[in-house]
């Protein structure tokens, strides 16, 4: 038998409608599976298939080759210890593909023994919902299929990864041994059992193994209350407050809708682009200033609701915006930092802080101020894992729109609309006044990201290539008004398990405080995205309330130049500028 036989799997994919799931109609009843045999299909390797900070992520069209996802599944596998006896959780953001591999994934799982697997419905999950469920079903782990905030479609993007029994991305060590796995691929076990039913709740047996199908909203929904002071929200809400929540057609929709809108009582139509589509409606589900475009335009309009928030494709990162007002993920996690204790599960206190390196600095000083630790770390979500385990951190983020903490290991979207709204109903302050007071208190850190997207990977090699040969000569340069102090390759040593990670980006630190940093993205399908970083902290309160490009125009033509960025790129300007 070949691989090709799985061409005959519907493929089609339905969004779940979380107002008729109850956690109570689980049924034993559904029919069992005839067990069928285990086959061995041969195949060989693709030298393509080394995951990134989030897992593996490619062209739909590449995840359709022969073979291609059962390759990285069965990596995936090999990779794990026993699996015997063991429960694994599994869903995605709905993406197109998502229902076809799903179905792929089942039928391995089944055949490489595990005990369960728990899905959900319809093979829809998000990603900190799945975190949850790992954790609190003490599964071996989860297999999240999922490019985030990459497009959807025929066309789009399809993404697979590993997290673990903590909930949180496989380590690097981990991911390692994946890819190793891949390329010495020969074959793949599957079962050869038909179509399964993924879109009813309850149980049903696949060869030995259980595959228990759960509402996706209800496990993650139990653990927000037990978090935040719901009532007090609720009140909020009941008062007249008004939210506008963007779930971009992707899969925070059903999450959204069922805590918003039914449990805290916002008003009905408070969740836009609400059902997951398996194209995400032709929207590029990342919820920054150019793609949350609907949302700002209303949040800027002379009728604008109270509070604006959006997610991603998978509803672990999170936008948040006031009347004509924006607020930056770094921002966001300082606010959320300085006013945590007004949040039941915070209310005794920060362990510490963690960002990511090119994430602003401006919750270093909130850190400071609270005296408590604040940790840098690279990008990717993994590398706040050890800190959360180990107990040195309770909130951290990224400047790409993550912000999370230790009541899970993924960064999560709903959580910190949330946190939000629990701090607006404690003080009655709304989100304006609140970045405001938090930038006269603690100064304001311009800061913004210039992306420069599907160029040549060969000659972004060269222009960081390049950056790194001027290291040692920037120091006590001066350029438009900005001396260098420190110009380095960011390098990691984790305090926790002793491990170094290096090349994680070039930073050069003025004597100012600014900061401008470079970094090539792992995430990206296309080419490479150079992604530009500029800080600028300004503590005069009567100087915040200039524009953020032009308050970093200077820092801008400095970065630009330093690494000829046009010579190299042949872009005059930032392909999106957030």
């Amino acid at each position: 038998m070949s691989a090709s036989r799985h061409d005959g799997i519907s493929r089609r994919s339905a969004a779940f409608d979380c107002n008729t799931v109850r956690a109570d109609v689980f049924s034993t009843a559904l029919p069992t599976q005839t067990t069928m045999s285990i086959e061995h299909i041969s195949s060989k390797p693709y030298s393509d298939q080394r995951p990134g900070t989030s897992g593996l992520r490619k062209k739909v069209t590449v995840f359709q080759q022969s073979g291609y996802l059962e390759n990285f599944v069965q990596a995936i596998f090999d990779a794990l210890p026993d699996v015997d006896g063991q429960t694994l959780v599994l869903g995605g953001d709905g993406r197109y593909y998502n229902a076809h591999a799903i179905q792929i994934i089942i039928r391995m799982a089944a055949a490489h023994g595990f005990a369960k697997v728990i899905l959900g419905r319809g093979g829809l999950l998000s990603t900190p919902a799945a975190s949850c469920v790992i954790r609190k079903y003490a599964a071996i782990g989860g297999i999240i299929l999922s490019a985030s905030h990459n497009p959807a479609g025929a066309d789009g993007d399809f993404g697979i990864k590993y997290n673990g029994s903590n909930g949180g991305p496989a380590p690097e060590k981990l991911t390692e041994e994946i890819y190793a796995n891949s390329q010495a691929m020969h074959s793949y076990a599957i079962s050869s059992v038909a179509s399964i039913n993924i879109y009813s709740l309850g149980q049903q047996r696949i060869e030995t193994m259980l595959l228990q199908v759960i509402d996706p909203v209800v496990d993650y929904l139990a653990m927000q209350q037990q978090l935040f002071d719901f009532p007090a929200i609720k009140a909020l809400f009941a008062s007249g407050f008004t939210l506008c929540f963007d779930a971009m057609c992707a899969i925070s929709g059903p999450y959204a809708k069922a805590i918003f809108e039914d449990t805290l009582g916002a008003r009905h139509g408070s969740v836009i682009n609400g059902e997951p589509l398996p194209d995400f409606g032709g929207m590029h589900p990342d919820p920054n200033p150019v793609n949350a475009a609907e949302l700002l335009q209303r949040m800027n309009g002379a009728a604008a609701p109270d509070m604006g928030a959006a997610s991603d494709g998978d509803a672990d990162r999170n936008l948040i915006a006031g009347r004509n007002l924006c607020v930056t993920p770094s921002d966001s996690l300082a606010i959320l930092a300085a006013n945590a204790t007004l949040v039941p599960a915070y209310r005794n206190g920060l362990l510490g802080i963690a960002r990511s390196m090119p994430t602003s600095r401006a919750c270093d000083q909130v850190a400071q101020a609270l005296g408590i630790a604040c940790y840098e770390v690279p990008t990717g979500w993994k590398f706040f894992g050890n800190l959360l385990d180990a107990h040195k951190i309770t909130l951290c983020g990224e400047e790409s729109y993550g912000t999370g903490s230790s009541h899970i290991r993924e960064k999560d979207g709903i959580w910190a609309v949330l946190f939000w709204l629990n701090i607006i109903a404690a003080t009655g302050k709304s989100v304006n006044t609140l970045v405001q007071e938090h930038w006269a208190h603690f100064g304001r850190h311009f800061y913004s990201r210039h992306d420069f997207e599907a160029i040549n990977s060969e000659r972004a090699a060269q222009l960081m290539q390049g950056l790194r040969l001027q290291l040692p000569s920037l120091p006590g340069r001066s350029m438009q008004g900005y001396c260098v102090q420190v110009a380095d390759e960011f390098s990691y040593h984790d305090p926790v398990d002793g491990s170094t990670t290096s090349g994680q980006g070039i930073r050069l630190l003025f004597a100012d405080g600014s900061r401008i940093v470079y970094r090539l993205s792992g995430t990206g399908t296309e080419g490479a995205t150079l992604r530009v970083y500029l800080e600028q902290y300004q503590s005069d309160p009567a100087l915040h309330q200039q524009d953020t490009q032009a308050a970093l125009a200077g820092l801008v033509a400095v970065a630009y130049q330093v690494a000829s960025i046009s010579e190299f790129t042949g872009m005059q300007q930032a392909s999106v500028i957030t």
